[in-house]
This record gives C-alpha cells, sequence and structure tokens, in this order.
C-alpha cells in the first residue's frame, strides 16, 4: 500500500482493431473516487507502445507491487488490425506477455517479451495478475489453446483454458498449470479479493442459449484459495439483455474494482463489436445479481484493460505528465 489513501482511479485499455493505433496502451483517470466517469489522458492518444513480437498490444493489466512503490503492466502480444485472422492467432501466436515496469505511471521502462506459455500452447491471450502472499510471488494467469505433443503444427481441434504461473520479477516465471478447464473454452479471466475470499470472473465462450442475445458472457466463481482448480459457480450470463439500457448483448475483458468508501463494486463489461465498455455494480458480490450503472462518461471505445486504485498525488502526477 502507498503513504497516502488512494482518492482516484487509473483506466488503462486499449481501443481495437478498428484503428492502426489501437492496440497499443491508453490511460484514462477518474474525476475523484468515481469510477463512472473519467478523463482521457495523452488526448486519447496511446501513452505505451509496443513494437516488439507482433507489434501490438491488447487487454493492458496494470498491478501495483504490493509494497506500494511501483508497477508492472502486462498486456497481450497481438496486433489483430492488419490480419483479422483470429484463428491463426490461437494456432500458432505469441506465446510471451509484453511486460512494462514503472515506480511512479509516468517513469516507464522499455517493454519486454516475457515467455510464458509451453510450445504446446498456442497463444497466450489476456494475461492479468493477482499477488499470491502465501508464496510471496505473483500469480500471472491467460488463456491459451492447447495441443498435443504429436500435433506441433497445431492444426487439431482445442480450446481455450486459463493457465497459471507464478513469478517475482516477470522475467523468469514457473512452468505454466491449468488453472480453470471446464471442458469448453473459457477466456478473460480476472480476480478481486474481499474478506479472504477470491471472485473469479471469466468469459464463457459458449454462445449464449437466450434469444436475440448475440452470445458468449461473463460468469462469476469464488474461492478461498487463489491458486485453486475448483472454484464454486456463483452466477452466469452477468449483464445480458436484449435491452441496451438494461444490459449488454454480448461480453468479455471484465475488469472489477471496489468503490473507496462503501462495500460496492463495479465490473465493467466489453460488450466486443458493439459499445465497448459497459459497468455494471453490487453491494452483494456472492448475490449474483449486478444492475447496469447509471449515467456512466467513459472514455472513447474503451475495451479490455483494467482499474486500479491510485492516490491524489499520482493522479496529479499523470495530469502534469500527460494532460487531460
Amino acid at each position: 500500500m502507498p503513504d497516502e489513501p488512494y482518492a482516484a482511479f487509473l483506466l488503462t485499455y486499449f481501443t481495437g482493431e478498428t484503428y492502426p493505433d489501437g492496440e497499443q496502451v491508453r490511460f484514462a483517470v477518474s474525476r475523484g473516487a468515481d469510477p463512472l466517469r473519467w478523463d482521457t489522458l495523452a488526448g486519447a492518444r496511446p501513452v505505451l507502445t509496443s513494437d516488439l513480437g507482433t507489434g501490438g498490444v491488447r487487454d493492458p493489466f496494470l498491478v501495483r507491487r504490493p509494497s506500494g512503490d511501483g508497477f508492472y503492466l502486462v498486456a497481450t502480444d497481438l496486433r489483430i488490425h492488419a490480419s483479422q485472422d483470429w484463428m491463426e492467432c490461437q494456432r500458432s501466436g505469441s506465446r510471451s506477455l509484453v511486460v512494462w515496469e514503472s515506480p511512479d505511471l509516468v517513469t516507464w521502462s522499455e517493454p519486454w517479451l516475457a515467455e510464458v506459455a509451453p510450445p504446446t500452447a498456442g497463444n497466450v491471450w489476456a494475461p492479468e495478475v493477482t499477488w499470491h502472499e502465501e508464496s510471496s510471488s505473483y500469480a500471472v494467469y491467460w488463456a491459451s489453446m492447447l495441443y498435443p505433443d504429436d500435433d506441433p503444427e497445431h492444426q487439431g481441434d482445442s480450446y481455450n483454458r486459463m493457465l497459471v504461473a507464478r513469478t517475482t520479477d516477470f522475467r523468469e516465471f514457473t512452468p505454466a498449470e491449468v488453472w480453470a478447464d471446464p471442458g469448453h473454452s473459457v477466456i478473460d479471466s480476472t480476480v478481486i479479493e474481499h474478506d479472504g475470499t477470491f471472485y473469479r470472473f471469466s468469459k464463457d465462450e459458449r454462445e449464449a442459449p437466450t434469444p436475440g442475445l448475440d452470445g458468449k458472457s461473463v460468469l462469476l466463481e469464488r474461492s478461498d484459495d487463489l491458486l485453486s482448480t475448483d472454484w464454486e459457480y456463483v452466477t452466469g450470463a452477468i449483464g445480458m439483455s436484449t435491452d441496451p439500457e438494461v444490459g449488454i448483448r454480448q461480453g468479455e475483458g471484465p475488469t472489477v474494482t471496489k468503490a473507496l468508501d462503501r462495500e460496492r463494486w463495479y465490473l465493467f463489461i466489453d460488450e466486443y463489436g458493439m459499445r465497448g465498455y459497459v459497468p455494471f455494480e453490487t453491494d452483494d458480490l456472492d448475490g449474483g445479481t449486478w444492475t447496469k450503472s447509471a449515467d456512466a462518461d467513459l472514455p472513447t471505445d474503451p475495451r479490455h484493460g483494467s482499474i486500479v486504485p491510485i492516490t491524489a498525488s499520482e493522479r496529479a502526477r499523470l495530469v502534469a505528465t500527460y494532460g487531460t
């Protein structure tokens, strides 16, 4: 934890493959402690860019060091703008993360590639990070298609599982292990801890059974053990509705944060191909009921990213450096 109390939030996001520079990292800061109203930084242009690997990054995720005095940002090594071949990116895509390090959110290292998935994997998508207190290391988790050893060209059928590895420096990692495998494709897991329980939101890649919905939605599970492979189901199809005033038609890339002044949680779900991030909220993580937030003012075209609490000094430094 930093020395100062938290007073605002930082949103890291990308804007999508529609734009030539859409697969790079953008920043926005909340207006005070309100996670529903945001000011974009740097004129809504990318703050962090990578030409490593595939030449683009998606799904940026920011994590604060447990000591409170620095940050790591990880992202998917993927630029789909030029090719649009999603299946090929899952058969022979990057098996690495793109990583940046910063002491203060405005001074950033050069990015580096960190290989985390085995050769049997076809991709590394949407990496996220949770500090694992018991092992004094970061648990890093992502989605990968996995192929058998006798299919080195990755031409057979497969589906995405969630994998996990641990690290202390984002350069050396433990061997990846399967973390979630329900027997069908699941991606985009994100985790928040509350009172000793971990809550995991993930994208269920199966088509939605409800007529009128476009498919694929977000589910919630919980566990007392972050690294467990046995999580309890809480609810599914969060926020799904044919009425855009009530919810979304399809969802992925969830990110969740807690209010600074009350027992309330905000879940942002990427209505991909449509509105981008749409926020929902609840006062009870275990209840399974999420309501679409009213009167949100988000950046333009925000896609799968992360929200972290920051101090007033950190917000002022970001605004002074990048401008709103």
